[in-house]
């Protein structure tokens, strides 16, 4: 279905079927056929108005569909067309207002809070040697175990994943990562 039947259809059903309705329906699922018809007749003006406030096209698409979610929930006509415009405005105004906030705040943030620094390369080796002495001491374990470790740890994989991969159950990968941590506590407090 092409852009513009689509939108005919949105406007036309109010969106139920379509799945084009704009994200922020109502309780009911869907947002009112009017409501719909004011966004896609209206929502193009609407971004170059929020645009001129905000300064940023991005921004200007996520104010005015947060102006349209804000609206959902009332029954909103076309005489209502100024509640829409005012609202948009508003909430790119509260968006400027934020970005301010944020802005000072990081002009505020110093370096040191930023960043940690860079590891001294002793720190840097130290740390390079723990870990390649934990992978030598994981060989000691089950297989499975290694593995689930590893997929979890390293690949970062969900649970699920990793129980899809190796075809065995939650369960089994939750057993298994209890029994590598375990391991892992163990081995940290034999090092000291």
């Amino acid at each position: 279905m092409s852009y513009l039947k689509a939108s005919q259809h949105v406007a036309v059903k109010g969106g139920a079927d379509s799945g084009f309705a704009p994200s922020g329906a109502d309780r009911d699922g869907v947002w009112s056929a009017e409501l719909t018809r004011i966004y896609l007749e209206e929502r193009a003006r609407l971004r170059r108005l929020v645009r001129r406030i905000t300064g940023c096209a991005e921004a200007a698409e996520d104010v005015v569909q947060d102006a349209f979610v804000k609206l959902s929930g009332r029954d909103v006509g076309r005489a209502d067309l100024g509640l829409v415009v005012r609202t948009a405005q508003n909430l790119a105004r509260d968006a400027m207002r934020a970005e301010r906030v944020r802005s000072a705040y990081a002009e505020r943030v110093t370096p040191e809070q930023v960043v940690a620094g860079a590891a001294e390369p002793e720190a840097q080796a130290a740390g390079r040697q723990e870990l390649a002495d934990l992978l030598a001491a994981l060989k000691s374990l089950p297989s499975r175990t290694q593995t689930v470790f590893l997929m979890s740890r390293v690949d970062e994989m969900s649970y699920p994943q990793i129980a899809r991969a190796l075809d065995v159950s939650v369960s089994t990968v939750e057993k298994e990562m209890i029994s590598a941590l375990e391991f892992c506590r163990a081995w940290r407090r034999r090092r000291g």
